[in-house]
């Protein structure tokens, strides 16, 4: 399931973080570092999918 939640963090990074954690602190963070710029919300996304 990991893989599948990493993926999506690829394509939409707020999804595969939503996916993860639902929506709390580490979800607006990761909507707003995507809205900052893709690649802080995907480095966002992919630390937070695989550390939890």
């Amino acid at each position: 399931m990991d893989i599948i939640r990493i993926i999506l963090s690829v394509i939409i990074p707020p999804l595969g973080v939503f996916l993860k954690v639902g929506i709390g602190g580490h979800f607006w963070l990761n909507i707003l570092l995507t809205l900052l710029g893709y690649i802080p919300g995907l480095i966002h996304a992919v630390w937070v999918v695989s550390s939890k």
